[in-house]
């Protein structure tokens, strides 16, 4: 096979395919300044909602994002049809795979479990606004929303979005990426100290990430559609309908089952101050783990009987995943840290998730899979 065939081989079998049908896209040729969204925001909401009155439109920027600019869109009396603006944050593009991020936002619609999309332009994306709550680092472990929580993942998981190939993972495709990008935008940061000192080296990341591929790969866990990044405010709760949903579709991809799970495990330390100690612990990821599989079974149409060993083998496969995603958030906070103007200390987020990855390698590798 020759190495473009291989390439387009390879695209088609990590490609998420947009069911047929499905509606097309709006684009715009509209550029939103991301350090003033609110007028570019106008520009959009004129072609989207030309029935508004524009002394009656008001707009919310929310600041809590560490990726994007995001604000939203409303009429006074009308609060039920916000429209979102989301600019996307300098260089991301380098990180996020814009065009597989739209394909995740249709794909994930189609099946009721995302937004609609209105429109793309020409450094964002506009979508309707789920109404509900974002989640916090205690909400996450409350036994109702824990337990909405996994459900709602394994729906998700559940979805067929490919076109007959047996789906690959994106994750060492990603992470090699990220790695390739730290390698080459760093080298002209020899002087930063701090990059120096607490950052490991190449030679090592790049031997760890070696290591990582080639006995994760062996641990069995199924390659499934992932959101990949569901920390505690991509969670939506709709108290009032008695469901979460997810939002943000950026590292959307075909994956492994055990990460999406671990690296949301992983979250649970919450983002701006991350602390580790709130880890799930063991009887708390079961109980997580075994609502997950009664309805990952049931949506996938093989039953609904959860037994032990495949319990356990989750759970070991889980936590073993959940070192990779130490990586690679380490990875893309550091790609971030150089181009980011997001006020966030990424350096500092990057330092923490090399040395949670270092602290609890012996005691994850000691899992064995039950036999």
């Amino acid at each position: 096979m020759s190495g473009i065939n291989r390439k387009l081989n390879n695209m088609m079998e990590t490609e998420i395919h947009v069911p047929v049908g499905s509606p097309t896209i709006r684009k715009f040729q509209i550029f939103v300044d991301e350090h003033n969204v609110t007028e570019g925001a106008m520009k959009l909401i004129k072609q989207l909602r030309p029935g508004w009155d524009p002394n009656l439109i008001r707009t919310k920027l929310f600041t809590d994002g560490t990726t994007n600019k995001l604000v939203g869109c409303y009429v006074e009396d009308c609060l039920d049809d916000t429209v979102l603006v989301r600019v996307y944050g300098n260089k991301t593009e380098l990180i996020v795979d814009r065009d597989n991020e739209l394909k995740s936002f249709q794909v994930l619609h189609a099946n009721g479990c995302a937004p609609r999309l209105y429109c793309t332009f020409q450094n964002g994306i506009c979508y309707e606004f789920m109404q509900g709550r974002a989640l916090d680092t205690q909400d996450v472990r409350d036994p109702v929303l824990l337990r909405l929580i996994a459900r709602e993942m394994a729906r998700i998981h559940a979805i067929h979005a490919h076109n007959g190939c047996i789906p690959k993972p994106n994750l060492w495709i990603k992470m090699r990426k990220y790695f390739s990008l730290v390698a080459t935008e760093f080298t002209d940061q020899a002087s930063n100290v701090r990059i120096q000192q607490e950052v490991p080296s190449q030679e090592v990341l790049e031997q760890e990430m070696m290591w990582m591929k080639e006995h994760l790969s062996q641990l069995g866990s199924p390659v499934v559609l992932c959101h990949n990044d569901l920390l505690c405010k991509n969670i939506i709760h709709n108290a009032k309908e008695g469901h979460v949903r997810c939002i943000d579709y950026e590292y959307s991809s075909y994956n492994y089952q055990a990460f999406d799970i671990g690296n949301h495990f992983n979250e649970f330390a919450g983002m701006s101050e991350p602390d580790y100690n709130l880890y799930p612990s063991r009887e708390m990821q079961l109980d997580w783990l075994h609502t997950y599989l009664q309805a990952y079974k049931l949506f996938s149409k093989k039953g609904e009987e959860v037994s032990q060993l495949e319990l356990e083998t989750l759970y070991v496969q889980v936590n073993k995943f959940a070192l990779a995603s130490h990586f690679f958030w380490g990875f893309w906070a550091l790609i971030q840290a150089k181009y980011s103007t997001i006020e966030f200390d990424f350096l500092g987020y990057a330092v923490l998730r090399f040395n949670q990855y270092f602290k609890t390698k012996p005691d994850v590798m000691a899992l064995e899979i039950p036999k």
